[in-house]
């Protein structure tokens, strides 16, 4: 590697060239103008809250997968149980196997955002220790199996019949392949995007980094789907098959008021996930979903843009509509509570995170 190599290598040069790890306001300060329209339109700066009616605020900010989780069907959804804090460690312990549920396990915050506070828990310990640290409500889920996660976006205008899917992204979790000769650690820091994370992964992994996996090993080391925490986002629009779109409309309409917003799914192969088998919804996003295969390397800014301005128009139309049939928009107060909630536990999750 030569020096202009090593400098383009380094951390703040990887992110000023790819934009996919700018802030989401360096994304989206451009085309806020587009929003506000929308709301001007719209008679309403929270218009987004009559979206989606059976969530709160429409899946904007704050909302509660304690509330969402029982509107998605029971048999695509993974065993989940949810507590509140305080809350005793021990009981906890025992309240997972009274549910039955099997190592490893998932711990999430109630009111989470781009997969913050979100930990694999492989045994009694780390469930303790991730009570210990909890500093919201939380539900702990059994750890799905498949090998391969989407995010695909469906629309459905409340006037229609069917939906359609806008996008899908396709998540490879961050992984390194052993060479039999250097470390793990050593292997992350030739590697652009395993170099963006390197901070956090050495506080998940600790000393294991320091392992040297045999030639061809590969090891995940972050099995979080997103991209906040190093997944790389493919586009993979062009897989929504009339197949595929038949059988996520079918879930979608089983969720009571679903009209916008994106299934992050855990699944087999796409040949099942198209003959609705061997799949796993393990989260459902409403209005403050982003169309996140933008955030494909391949694509330009521009394009990012785009596919935002289309997806805030959708959400304008949707929500118009169920406003027309009498559901709510929030009020200026109501927003701006929704706001401050939402930063109270941004905080809270950070902690969570650290």
């Amino acid at each position: 590697m030569n020096s202009i190599q090593r400098i383009l290598h380094r951390p703040f040069f990887i992110k000023l060239f790819n934009w996919e790890y700018w802030s989401f306001a360096s994304v989206y300060f451009c085309i806020y103008p587009v929003w506000v329209l929308l709301c001007l339109r719209a008679r309403s700066f929270f218009f987004f809250a009559a979206s989606n009616p059976t969530i709160k605020n429409g899946g904007f900010l704050c909302e509660s997968k304690k509330d969402i989780i029982p509107i998605i069907p029971a048999q695509h959804h993974p065993p989940t149980v949810f507590f509140s804090i305080p809350t005793n460690g021990s009981i906890v312990v025992r309240e997972l196997q009274r549910a039955g549920l099997q190592y490893p396990l998932i711990g999430k915050p109630n009111i989470g955002a781009r997969g913050r506070g979100i930990k694999v828990l492989r045994n009694e310990q780390e469930v303790l220790a991730y009570c210990h640290t909890a500093y919201l409500d939380f539900h702990i889920q059994e750890f799905v199996s498949w090998k391969c996660e989407a995010g695909i976006f469906y629309v459905r205008n409340p006037n229609q019949a069917s939906g359609a899917i806008t996008g899908i992204v396709y998540k490879e979790f961050l992984s390194v392949t052993g060479d039999g000769k250097h470390s793990m650690l050593q292997l992350l820091q030739k590697d652009k995007r395993a170099l963006m994370y390197l901070c956090s992964l050495k506080k998940i992994h600790g000393d294991r980094l320091n392992q040297v996996l045999p030639a061809g090993e590969k090891q995940i080391v972050s099995p979080f789907g997103n991209h906040a925490r190093g997944s790389r986002f493919t586009d993979a629009s062009h897989l929504a098959d009339e197949a595929l779109t038949r059988v996520i409309d079918d879930i979608c309409k089983q969720i009571p008021g679903f009209y916008f917003g994106r299934l992050d799914i855990r699944f087999e192969s796409w040949e099942a996930l198209k003959a609705g088998r061997n799949f796993s919804i393990i989260e459902v996003n409403g209005a403050g979903s982003e169309p996140t295969h933008i955030y494909d390397p391949r694509h330009s800014l521009f394009f990012a843009w785009k596919e935002i301005i289309r997806h805030w128009v959708l959400l304008y139309r949707i929500s118009r509509i169920n406003h027309k049939k009498g559901h709510r928009y929030l009020s200026f107060r109501e927003g701006i509570a929704m706001f401050r909630e939402a930063n109270i536990f941004a905080k809270k999750l950070n902690a969570m995170t650290e």
